[in-house]
């Protein structure tokens, strides 16, 4: 097959950037070029332009969000990042006593939505929190919803999962499925997943008192991460807890926010 050349590149990113913000470098030629190649190749392809001209027309037949998909899979686990599910406890403490809600903003296969969900379920058990709480997660990518609604995961994704949370709201598969778990119903009852594209006006979906917006901003040029936080947060109340990957620091945004740790920012009351 032949490279991946420099014009190429530049028209792939570009409708990339164009549609749905997402914004790649020239340095990210090799990465985009090793993530699509397989897929040109599958298709019977022998060039990236006849993937380009397949993936920008309007009968495309899905390849387009299958471009996305393939550009913008990061590994993801139970319970990234641990510390913000340390504050996101405190956080729901000090909320006790009233209807709850948290919005997984790039929920990616829903490991996030789902680590989020044992959280409170177990408080909930332990009286920490009611019993009236939810959990949105959204994502551009249709094929890793599809996958997070059905709740099945490899085992090693789960590595950071306590025994004791393993055998309360896990069912781990045999024979044909050994190797893999499947999170019980009365977590996935709690969790709902839906399409949406964090570059586009957001309807009103909230208010949440505690949003998850982690390692996807990666994918964004300054002024898109700016538009992309500021648009997120017209939907958590005021006062309430923004997370953003730890790596990622602080993202200029024109919403009043107040630094708590690493990746953990409070919603200013105006």
């Amino acid at each position: 097959m032949d490279a991946l050349r420099d014009d190429t590149f530049r028209k792939i990113t570009g409708l990339m950037y164009d549609t749905i913000g997402l914004s790649f470098a020239e340095s990210k030629k090799p990465l985009v070029s090793s993530r699509l190649a397989s897929r040109v190749q599958r298709l019977g392809m022998s060039a990236f332009e006849e993937y380009l001209a397949l993936i920008a027309s309007d009968n495309d037949g899905g390849e387009f969000q299958m471009a996305v998909d393939l550009l913008t899979t990061n590994e993801t686990y139970f319970f990234r990042e641990p510390a913000h599910f340390e504050i996101l406890t405190t956080e729901l403490i000090r909320l006790k006593g009233q209807p709850l809600s948290v919005w997984s903003a790039a929920s990616s296969f829903g490991d996030e939505a789902y680590s989020v969900a044992m959280l409170m379920a177990d408080m909930q058990q332990q009286g920490r929190i009611g019993n009236t709480w939810s959990i949105l997660g959204t994502d551009i990518s249709d094929r890793v919803l599809r996958s997070a609604s059905e709740a099945i995961y490899p085992e090693d994704r789960l590595r950071e999962v306590s025994p004791e949370r393993l055998r309360r709201y896990c069912l781990r598969g045999e024979g044909p499925s050994a190797g893999l778990v499947q999170i019980s119903p009365k977590l996935t009852e709690r969790v709902r997943f839906g399409q949406l594209n964090l570059c586009q006006p957001i309807e009103d979906i909230g208010p949440f008192d505690v949003i998850f917006l982690r390692n996807v901003l990666i994918y964004f040029d300054a002024q898109t991460k700016r538009d992309v936080v500021d648009r997120v947060l017209t939907q958590l109340r005021p006062g309430g807890i923004l997370f953003l990957g730890t790596a990622e620091g602080r993202v200029p945004c024109n919403t009043p926010l107040q630094t708590i740790a690493p990746g953990a920012f409070r919603k200013v009351v105006s």
